[in-house]
């Protein structure tokens, strides 16, 4: 394609803060930025300039810069970014005061209100006070099993102003869950609900939570949210009082805000846990507050009169990122329930009914629209709408078709990628650039992202592994419970020393831009040609008869491997059977629109596929499961009771 999806006027790139932050940069350090590309060098070969700038622009607030930018910047891991610097990260989040809405809630179409700047500045200082007197001091472990509410949102901001340490689980996970999660971490506080809304269901958690807390010996204390019911009866939680209750005391007055170092610790986010107990990431303060800014203000270019949504739960790390657009003084928009209420459209009628300017959601997501053939564009009045993000797994081109040609013509499509280990993004959107089928837009500033072959030599265009070769702010501070920084090591630093490997499969195109195809690990070898799982995707994904897919490489022979061959698992729409008429036309459409390598030996049909509660399918454990090996931690997955549909397959016996 010659021609790009999207073009960014000329009056929107001008008013744009990307535009304005490259006019101050190139003022305060004599250059001249032509373009978005000269920005982004100019960041990676400057890197203590560029953050600094990034400092002063966004208007963080605290004890510092400092005269040290970073120590010891060639180390990876081990530099230290603002070493003299002390901030609180709530402080920063809460610094608009007014009566503009700061957080838009929807609980399916059973609940709405609305919380001003004002009012949560309030709220935040009176529950602040509440766990101070709890006993709650800085480097505590505060944790939460909740659903993305306010009174969320609240919660975080209360124990970040204290400097306490915020950790959360949706209130979707099972009891092994939470506790191969917080029974590392040894939390004091557990804010909790009685239950939450799903698909007109509402989802009673009291019997998980008793057994949760009964397993939790540090638990100091556990505080009730009420959601789902005004008064629940908590009578069966130790140690439990109801928020308000507890609040009762406290009147609203100026939040004694801890500035600690940049480094401290604010968040524990977790892995996936899909092959083992989930490792603990710790991300500190700064670096987080520093890289979201750095995205929500430059990339997705939000400000005062934004209100930004993201579809997510409190287990996915975009909670934690959504919210930090509160420091750009944008309203942020929650909801918690099933995206596919009212018949799939009731994030859109969200998104009309609020004048939502940035929508950001799953390629899964956008996936499903398409199957399910729902045309907001007709249906709904998006004008004000004029960035859809997307994540959590490649966004195929077909859903880039699908969003121009039935959500919205004008609006940017920032595709971006990154995750749990740095909390933000190697590869971002852009209101600069144009957008490409496939392509996710750039580079992200900052982030020196290089793309190496087989050898490890970076590559100016092509497929390899993504690597980061660079420090960058907001590294994890640490792995909890990993005294020598083996775990964290070995998780990123092990192939390539001083060298961050992600675990990507990808590729680095003729426009700058990057085309993800999926996980290293799981990465397709047939005859010693590595395929990305996602170039099968974007193919059989196309076809009507098929909703979704998963593949993966199969040792053959069984008992004395010698290679790999291609597996293809596929969910058809109902009443559809997988026969040898359709089973042909998917390897004859995969090799039409691939190469003979790509298409599969076997084409299997199955009933659901086994995802992770972010919605990830989870190639790796199906793996193990058609190779009869233990998958480790069935917790992490939404759905576990689907792996049983892979196992000891008859057709993958020959």
């Amino acid at each position: 394609m010659d021609q790009p999806l999207w073009q960014p006027s000329a009056a929107s790139m001008a008013a744009s803060n990307m535009r304005a932050f490259m006019r101050a940069a190139g003022a305060h350090h004599q250059r001249s930025f032509a373009d978005y590309d000269a920005l982004y060098q100019w960041s990676i070969a400057e890197p203590e300039a560029f953050w600094r700038e990034v400092w002063s622009f966004c208007g963080v607030i605290g004890d510092g810069p400092g005269a040290i930018t970073v120590e010891q910047r060639e180390r990876m891991p081990g530099a230290r970014w603002f070493p003299q610097a002390r901030l609180n990260y709530a402080e920063n989040l809460l610094r608009r005061n007014d009566d503009a809405p700061a957080l838009i809630f929807r609980g399916e179409d059973r609940i709405e209100s609305s919380v001003s700047f004002t009012e949560l500045r309030h709220e935040v200082s009176r529950l602040a006070q509440a766990l101070r007197a709890e006993g709650v001091e800085a480097g505590d472990r505060v944790a939460a099993y909740l659903p993305n509410i306010p009174g969320a949102v609240i919660a975080m901001l209360a124990a970040s102003s204290i400097g306490a340490i915020w950790s959360s689980c949706s209130p979707d996970f099972g009891v092994q869950g939470v506790l191969d999660r917080f029974g590392q971490i040894e939390p004091k506080i557990l804010f909790a609900a009685e239950g939450y809304f799903y698909n007109g269901k509402t989802i009673d958690v009291l019997p998980r939570l008793a057994e949760i807390v009964a397993a939790l010996p540090t638990v100091e204390r556990v505080i009730m949210i009420p959601y789902t019911q005004r008064s629940p009866d908590c009578s069966a939680i130790p140690r439990c009082i109801d928020v308000h209750a507890l609040m009762a005391p406290y009147q609203a007055r100026d939040i004694e805000y801890a500035r600690l170092p940049f480094n401290h610790p604010l968040y524990i986010l977790y892995s996936s846990g899909t092959t083992g107990v989930p490792k603990c990431i710790v991300h500190g303060a700064g670096g987080t507050l520093l890289q979201h800014l750095k995205e929500h203000v430059l990339h997705v270019g939000v400000g005062g009169n934004d209100r930004l949504f993201y579809f997510t739960t409190l287990g996915w790390m975009m909670w934690n990122w959504e919210l930090t657009a509160l420091a750009a003084g944008c309203a942020v928009l929650l909801y918690d329930g099933s995206p596919f209420a009212r018949q799939g459209n009731i994030l859109f009628d969200f998104a009309q009914d609020t004048g939502m300017t940035v929508f950001g959601t799953s390629a899964k997501f956008i996936d499903a629209l398409a199957k399910a053939g729902l045309r907001p564009r007709h249906t709904h009045d998006l004008a004000a709408l004029r960035v859809i993000l997307s994540t959590g797994s490649p966004l195929v081109a077909e859903g880039f078709d699908y969003v121009y040609e039935h959500i919205k013509q004008d609006v940017n499509l920032a595709s971006m990628s990154g995750g749990t280990d740095l909390i933000s993004c190697f590869v971002n959107g852009n209101p600069l650039l144009p957008v490409w089928r496939g392509e996710i837009q750039c580079r992200a500033l900052g982030m020196k992202v290089e793309v190496f072959d087989d050898e490890g030599c970076a590559l100016a265009r092509g497929k390899g592994e993504l690597v980061c070769t660079a420090s960058f702010p907001s590294m994890p501070v640490c792995f909890w419970n990993d005294a020598d920084g083996a775990k964290y090591h070995a998780a990123y630093f092990e192939q390539y020393p001083n060298v961050w490997r992600h675990g990507d499969w990808v590729e680095l195109t003729e426009h700058g831009g990057m085309i993800i195809y999926g996980r290293s690990d799981t990465v397709l070898n047939p005859g010693g040609v590595r395929i990305g799982t996602a170039e099968i995707y974007r193919r059989v994904e196309q076809l009507d008869e098929v909703v979704e897919s998963l593949v993966i490489g199969q040792d053959w022979p069984p008992q004395q491997p010698v290679d790999v061959r291609i597996v293809l698992f596929v969910r058809l729409r109902e009443g559809l059977t997988l026969d040898q008429t359709l089973a042909e036309k998917i390897r004859n459409h995969i090799r039409a629109t691939t190469t003979s390598r790509h298409v599969p030996a076997r084409v299997v049909q199955v009933a659901d596929i086994p995802r992770t509660k972010s919605g990830k399918i989870v190639e790796l454990a199906v793996r193990h499961v058609v190779h009869g090996r233990a998958v480790k931690n069935l917790e992490a997955l939404a759905n576990p009771e689907a792996l049983a549909l892979f196992r000891d397959r008859p057709e993958l016996a020959s």
